[in-house]
């Protein structure tokens, strides 16, 4: 195809934009001749069934850059890039970073994309990012400089057609940009190439806003500073409105398939009066009726003081974290995977529904004969690629709005309340996925990039691009690569038991929610709304530099 600019009428920010250069760590200056690679023994050992399924690229040490005699290869190559999965702010410029990093270390050095995620790959659809391409996408946001797309690695017929590619273009590494489902696809095929002998490098990269991609070793997924300070601003927002109106409950969705980061995280810059963490529901092994009992609570006690208004933030992926709710996914998942082509020919949500409530268990049918008809439909009308329900479907915010408000005539009826409940829905997610990058992103993705130049230069494979110390300023940050399989483990798909990068859900004795736990109580009872505003790019470093909450207190800064 024919590169066409990010914007046929540049704004005057993404004007602006487009001059930022983002900051370089010092561990990457020199253009790689004075980069030495440092080993780091890991800590723990590893699943033994990931071992077994990754007898090439397991046992693989941590590695780090730092000064010394060059190791890295300087003769010319070809590097492929490749962005998988959903977009996030910075994608951009990590492939910015990496085609910077290639022409620091060779002029000659040439920068492959495959168009449209790993099914670019296999067709062998590419163009060369040339110096103008990157120029005209810097520190911008999106993916649509080569697009992305969620195509799974998985079968030997379509590592063979990668390698083909590869081969036919004459691309030694590839560099897979994506979230867990992603760099699992980026270890596997790794392995495949290793076990064959091919000598094709496979590296990863750290892409999620759900923040749920992270270990010791990678301290965030990039894009999740962009989008949570972009959901924060429009609950802010909200919660003003909320303070001049004086009328509404507002019921906001957030972003996050899995994990609570992204709530959290919202709930620590805006504080809301009501935010839901999916992991301590699953902990607390709340029912649904008893989370929608909670919020009743919240919103009676407030209607006593006068305030028949406020703001309830619910996780994306809640219903999966309810004991009930979740045991009946769990079945459904099953069932569908095994009547994969009985339940996918027949038409209509009703002859769906139907279908499944006579063949589930006397529990789970109580749970689902207890769900709104939409919400049973949307259980069932369309599943993600793995086979499993599409939780983003389920809308939350509305079930729990109309239990909630169930609750509050029950109380009214009895004499107990004169609140008056009138909610309204949201749900915060697109809008946060392809923001112009924060400073903090545009830097991060910028060095996690020219990282991963520098780690397919040191000839390394089944690795992911690793930046630490992010709470310190960007020349004194760490950077190097962990081995993929180090955050492997084996976990049920599709009725199948899979190799998958384990999920970093939020953590219920870490900082970050205890900070949140410590508070919530009173955040109930007042209006203590935080309004951060819009995401700044110039202006005091407290603020335009400044790193999420959770990384914040996660790292045990002040």
């Amino acid at each position: 195809r024919t590169p066409m600019a990010s914007s046929a009428v540049p704004s005057p920010l993404q004007e602006e934009r487009l001059k930022y250069a983002p900051k370089l760590p010092d561990a990457l200056k020199g253009k790689g001749r004075k980069s030495a690679l440092k080993t780091i023994k890991p800590k723990g050992g590893l699943d033994p069934a990931i071992r077994k399924l990754f007898p090439q690229t397991q046992g693989q040490e941590e590695v780090r850059f730092q000064a010394g005699k060059g190791a890295l290869r300087t003769e010319p190559m070809k590097v492929g890039v490749v962005l998988s999965g959903g977009q996030a702010p910075g994608g951009h410029n990590v492939v910015c970073g990496l085609h910077d990093a290639l022409r620091d270390l060779n002029p000659k050095n040439k920068l492959i994309g495959f168009l449209g995620g790993p099914q670019g790959l296999i067709d062998n659809r590419s163009l060369e990012i040339t110096s103008a391409l990157a120029e005209s996408y810097r520190n911008t946001g999106g993916f649509d400089m080569i697009g992305s797309g969620r195509t799974k690695l998985e079968t030997p017929e379509q590592f063979e057609a990668c390698a083909r590619t590869l081969k036919a273009l004459g691309v030694s590494a590839l560099v897979v940009v994506g979230g867990d489902d992603s760099n699992t696809n980026a270890a596997v095929l790794a392995e495949y190439f290793a076990a064959s002998g091919m000598g094709l490098q496979v590296l990863g990269c750290p892409k999620t806003i759900d923040g749920d991609l992270k270990t010791e070793a990678i301290e965030a997924s990039f894009g999740f500073d962009t989008a949570t300070k972009t959901y924060s601003e429009l609950i802010g927002n909200v919660e003003r409105d909320c303070l001049s109106a004086k009328k509404y409950w507002h019921f906001i969705k957030l972003m996050g398939r899995s994990a609570s980061h992204i709530a959290l995280e919202c709930a620590l810059q805006t504080r809301p009066n009501v935010a839901l963490i999916s992991e301590e529901v699953a902990a607390r092994k709340q029912t649904l009726g008893g989370i929608a009992d909670e919020i009743a609570a919240v919103v009676a006690s407030r209607a006593a003081e006068g305030r028949n208004y406020g703001v309830v933030l619910v996780p994306e992926g809640l219903v999966e974290f309810i004991p009930e709710i979740k045991a009946l996914i769990g079945e459904v998942n099953e069932l569908v995977a095994k009547e994969a082509a009985v339940f996918n020919s027949l038409q209509g949500s009703a002859a769906r529904v139907d279908f499944v409530q006579a063949r589930l268990s006397a529990l789970s049918k109580m749970a689902f004969q207890g769900l709104p008809r939409e919400i049973q439909a949307q259980l069932l009308d369309e599943r993600d690629p793995h086979g499993n329900v599409q939780v983003s479907r389920i809308e939350s915010e509305k079930l729990l709005m109309g239990l909630v408000g169930e609750r509050i005539e029950a109380l009214r009826k009895a004499g107990r309340t004169k609140a008056k409940f009138s909610p309204i829905g949201h749900f915060f997610g697109y809008e946060g996925r392809c923001a112009f990058p924060s400073n903090f992103d545009a830097d991060y993705c910028h060095a996690l990039g020219y990282n991963a130049g520098f780690l397919a230069a040191a000839g390394l494979t089944g690795v992911m691009s690793a930046i630490s110390g992010l709470t310190r300023p960007a020349k004194e940050w760490e950077c190097g690569g962990v081995p993929i399989t180090r955050m492997m483990n084996v976990e049920r798909r599709h009725g199948a038991d899979k190799p998958v990068i384990r999920k970093a859900l939020v953590e219920l004795e870490g900082r970050p929610f205890k900070a949140f736990a410590k508070a919530r109580e009173g955040w109930a009872k007042a209006d203590a709304y935080r309004f951060p505003g819009a995401i700044q790019y110039w202006g005091p470093a407290s603020v335009c530099d400044a790193v999420t909450e959770t990384l914040r207190l996660e790292r045990g800064r002040k």
